[in-house]
């Protein structure tokens, strides 16, 4: 039975997976982007988060708490000086992990986990996104339309020429009927 056992320990000992997670840690300080198993992304998002928000208030204190984690002097720097500049007004949810598929060689689910606030593309995306659905339609743009002379809109849109009409179709009670219904109406008559 697994009682007791909340976290993943993804195939190691204790001091491997230290080990393990204090080096994706400063890689993906350093690197701000890392690829790796969904798993792994997973338990570094849990390990990272909680140093970032150490970093934010910069004392001595919280150095030393970070580099027992880190173990590396320039990622500790890094997280303290770039990062913590970025993502001082965010509340939490400083990384984020993207699916990229399974892997060729075992079919494990591989993702991409990076911090949020040094994505130009999705932080870009978005604010235009914002601005361009929330806004109205201008009144200058209106305007500009209705002032514009009539004769120069069907200048430049030619209309296509009319197809002729199709002659009307019989309706039901108009259509002759067939043969075989004037045979079985002559037998009914003669009985």
């Amino acid at each position: 039975m697994r009682h007791g056992k909340k976290f993943n320990h993804l195939g190691r000992t204790a001091s491997h997976r230290k080990a393990m997670l204090s080096n994706m840690a400063a890689s993906l300080i350093q690197h701000k982007r890392i690829n790796t198993t969904l798993a792994k992304a997973k338990e570094l998002k849990k390990y990272v988060e909680p140093l970032v928000t150490r970093s934010k208030s910069d004392s001595t204190h919280n150095r030393r708490m970070v580099f027992s984690y880190l173990q590396s002097k320039e990622a500790v720097t890094e997280l303290f000086r770039e990062v913590s500049v970025k993502v001082g007004d965010r509340p939490g949810g400083y990384t984020r992990i993207i699916k990229t598929g399974h892997r060729l060689g075992d079919n494990a689910e591989m993702a991409m986990i990076e911090l949020v606030d040094f994505n130009e593309i999705y932080s870009n995306a978005k604010k235009e996104v914002k601005k361009s659905t929330r806004r109205g339609r201008s009144k200058a743009t209106e305007e500009e339309v209705s002032k514009a002379p009539v004769a120069a809109i069907a200048a430049v849109a030619p209309v296509a020429p009319e197809a002729p009409e199709a002659p009307d179709a019989p309706e039901a009670s108009e259509a002759p009927e067939s043969p075989e219904a004037d045979e079985n109406n002559e037998e009914k008559e003669a009985e």
